[in-house]
């Protein structure tokens, strides 16, 4: 069996991968360089073999060739990355060179006794060219990436300055011709962002750039009403507290936009979550349970310490004027359970080191049993309290009483009926703020608790901007601006109060089980707690399993060549279309590889976590098949949707055989074959649907070339571009890494014989 690539390579460029695509990359090729490496062992090699070994040097130096006169394009187009990029393209075009020197059997040494040559015998050679390309490539896709971010910033600067020119606007007729140019900026930031979003390997990142995006989102239409408003009653006092309040958010999450991006914070701080009473909990078990390993490595006071700081913590719970006598008891009594099963560990812990043991005693490990059950009590006792709280609130207010009474008060002109509904909101946003807080502390996971975050922030916003709209509008009952913009805010009180629901449910299927963590997009060395791991057993198939496999994997192999070859007949390489069947097929061959015992994936385990993931990009091409179809004649677009609807009937397919846990070696060699067969079904849609997209928008783009220049198509209905965009797929990311993606790519069909 083939040794990891990476430790094969011992690779460290010192630059930090903090995107899928680049991480994506780089996949093939420490693939094939890890199969030449792995060659050494035998020097002896028949005709036919050294011949593939040259064949894949020489294609790794071609293709490192294509890729490298990219990034050289890229240095023209960027003076100030210019220097690095060229020396990075130099580095790596000097290794390609020397793997393909040192894999060329012109260059191979005879062997005296058997007369068979020996290929690349200059191990050390071999393994140095193979770190320099390594680490030279990286840094080329690591600085395309910072044209991506520049990209990003660019944008972002774009749309502050039209930001504040909207925010001095004194007519509706500049304010018009200003929000228009806005408009067009926020589209181009969004994909930007979005695009971003999804390329981010940190799921904390991600969580808290959807909370900055879903802010942006909904101010754009606030921003709207509450500036037409304020134009339209200059004098009024409300409005304008109501507008600034939507341009101070706005400003804040772009800000946070820019921080997660650019990894930089004001004044060099560092961006910490809250420290929740789950995470306190979990820090506090860990610890617990370590005394197992280790009864000398804590001093006494710190596990006692760390309780307490966690029952302080519950102070949002047991102080909250809304937590009910018994749940508060409840509670209390936890906590105190919680203390005295904590002493009793501890004074058995220093009985065993009184007696010099070098492990937990009989009487220690059942006081860490207790102590562990006694805290897992207390958490849900508090989840049960937090979730039972939120669900309880949710049914309350689904009428919208409040925001039903504030606009027929509003709209009457009656301003005491407005103070007196306002306070009812008033007390809504606090009961939903401070239970948001609670669902913080018992989310289970960082990137929920950042949700929590935002959405307890977003309540306690839009509450006073709702009850601000309302004064206006009872200031003014017949403006109809007023009415619109009062019905803009309240739409987005109930669109939180609907993601708060999807958000329950999300902490309630981390707290069963049934969900954790995101899990890592790629193919690369996984966490060692995945949950997959949970209920299947890793096993390793036998030497006449893998044969067996192996004739399903070479037809898996062959289906991978044929969608590289439909993707290279694409004119637009960034179509959504083209990188999600790409992602799919370079997936495909990496499930080939471990048919013959190669490349990354080592066991089943990692194999039915590839297919599971390559089954959610199934889904995501679906979702790409569907939008696009929604711009076709009836003929294509039933052509589409039948095999988009046959895709995503066998991707669901794969889902549930691999998320299917199984015992036993044979049915787990079962698994292994019905998965790699659903893929292979999954790889020949996409063959099917790769020409007949792109002869669509081939035939697409022939009648709008005879309808003019593209200067006069950019100038039509604003219909016609929504159409461009939908049949072009989303072309944000047109500078850096995606482009180099595509000429890697050619790597993922190499193989050794």
């Amino acid at each position: 069996m083939a040794s990891s690539p990476c430790s094969s390579v011992n690779f460290d460029s010192g630059l930090e991968i903090k995107t899928r695509s680049v991480e994506q990359t780089l996949i093939p090729l420490v693939s094939q360089i890890t199969t030449l490496i792995n060659h050494k062992d035998k020097p002896k090699k028949s005709e036919r073999t050294q011949q593939a070994i040259q064949r894949v040097g020489q294609a790794v130096s071609v293709a490192v060739g294509r890729f490298v006169a990219v990034g050289e394009a890229i240095a023209v187009e960027n003076e100030e990355l210019k220097e690095e990029m060229g020396m990075a393209c130099f580095e790596a075009r000097r290794a390609g060179d020397a793997i393909a020197q040192l894999t060329d059997v012109g260059t191979a040494v005879t062997a005296p006794v058997d007369g068979r040559t020996t290929v690349f015998s200059d191990r050390t050679g071999m393994v140095k060219a193979a770190r320099m390309l390594l680490s030279s490539v990286t840094k080329v896709l690591v600085l395309a990436d910072r044209i991506v971010i520049k990209q990003i910033i660019t944008s972002r600067n774009k749309v502050l300055v039209t930001l504040e020119q909207l925010e001095r606007v004194s007519t509706f007729q500049e304010f018009v011709q200003i929000f228009s140019q806005f408009g067009n900026q926020m589209v181009e930031f969004a994909h930007l962002t979005g695009d971003r979003q999804n390329d981010l390997k940190d799921e904390n990142k991600k969580a808290r750039m959807a909370a900055a995006r879903a802010v942006l989102e909904k101010c754009t239409m606030m921003l709207l009403t509450a500036s037409k408003t304020c134009l339209r009653h200059p004098d009024c006092e409300s409005a304008r507290i109501n507008k600034d309040a939507v341009f101070h958010r706005m400003r804040f999450a772009l800000e946070q936009v820019m921080e997660i991006v650019t990894d930089a914070r004001p004044c060099g701080e560092t961006k910490v979550l809250p420290l929740s009473i789950y995470t306190g909990i979990k820090d506090f078990k860990s610890n617990v349970e370590g005394l197992r390993e280790g009864l000398y490595l804590l001093p006494h006071q710190a596990l006692s310490g760390q309780l307490e700081a966690v029952v302080e913590r519950m102070e949002d719970f047991t102080d909250s004027a809304y937590t009910s006598h018994e749940h508060r008891e409840g509670i209390l009594q936890l906590c105190q359970l919680a203390r005295q099963d904590t002493d009793q560990l501890i004074t058995a812990w220093m009985e065993a080191q009184s007696l010099n043991a070098k492990e937990a005693t009989e009487e220690m490990e059942l006081s860490i049993l207790k102590t562990c059950q006694s805290v897992y009590e207390l958490r849900r006792e508090l989840h049960k309290v937090a979730v039972g709280r939120a669900a309880d609130l949710l049914k309350l207010h689904a009428e919208h009483l409040p925001l039903r009474a504030l606009k027929a008060s509003g709209g009457e002109g009656n301003l005491e009926a407005v103070a007196e509904y306002a306070r009812t909101l008033g007390e809504q946003k606090e009961q939903l703020v401070e239970t948001c807080r609670l669902l913080c502390h018992v989310s289970g996971t960082e990137p929920l608790e950042i949700t929590c975050i935002h959405a307890e922030e977003t309540f306690h916003v839009i509450g006073p901007q709702i009850i601000s709209a309302a004064q206006t509008l009872a200031l003014h009952p017949s403006s109809k601006i007023a009415k619109e913009n009062l019905d803009v805010f309240c739409e987005a009180w109930e669109s939180q109060l609907c993601d708060m629901a999807v958000l329950l449910r999300e902490i309630n299927d981390v707290f069963e089980g049934r969900r954790g963590d995101k899990r890592a997009y790629v193919s690369l060395p996984r966490p060692k707690h995945s949950a997959n791991l949970k209920t299947v057993k890793a096993v390793k198939l036998d030497a006449e399993e893998q044969s067996t496999i192996a004739k399903l994997g070479l037809e898996l192999r062959l289906l991978t060549s044929d969608v590289d070859t439909e993707v290279e007949k694409w004119e637009d390489q960034e179509h959504d279309i083209v990188r999600q069947g790409q992602s799919l097929s370079s997936m495909a061959y990496s499930m080939h590889l471990f048919t013959r015992g190669e490349g990354l994936l080592k066991t089943t385990t990692e194999l039915f976590h590839q297919a599971e993931v390559l089954s959610e990009e199934g889904l995501q091409l679906c979702s790409s098949l569907h939008t696009f179809s929604t711009q076709l004649m009836d003929e294509e677009k039933v052509a589409v949707l039948s095999e988009m609807e046959k895709l995503m009937g066998l991707c669901q397919q794969l889902q549930m055989g691999v998320r299917t846990p199984v015992q036993g070696k044979t049915a787990t060699f079962q698994k292994v074959d019905s998965s790699i067969q659903n893929t292979r079904a999954i790889i020949t849609v996409v063959i099917y649907l790769l020409p007949v997209c792109n002869k669509i928008v081939r035939k697409y783009k022939s009648e709008r070339s005879n309808l003019g220049s593209p200067q006069s198509c950019r100038d039509r209905q604003s219909s016609t571009a929504v159409k461009d965009d939908v049949l072009n797929g989303k072309n944000s990311n047109g500078f850096g890494v995606k482009s180099l993606e595509q000429h890697m790519a050619n790597l993922t069909f190499l193989e050794s014989k």
